[in-house]
């Protein structure tokens, strides 16, 4: 049996490493030019999940629910 192509796998896989490319060029960019704090945007999601978090449990706690 002949072999069948994946477009969508190829073409998932040409995006995937495309961004992967673009993300390291932003990193090398940013570090060439000295941005400690933008080279690492996982601290920021990381900050921004706990602020979120603390948010929904204050939300929980309000003082009309009895």
């Amino acid at each position: 049996m002949a072999f069948k192509p994946n477009y969508n796998f190829q073409k998932n896989e040409r995006n995937r490493a495309k961004a992967l490319k673009k993300q390291e060029k932003l990193r090398r960019k940013q570090a060439a030019r000295g941005d400690d704090a933008a080279a690492d945007p996982e601290t920021d999601a990381e900050a921004g999940t706990e602020a979120t978090a603390d948010a929904a449990a204050a939300a929980d706690k309000a003082p009309g629910d009895a």
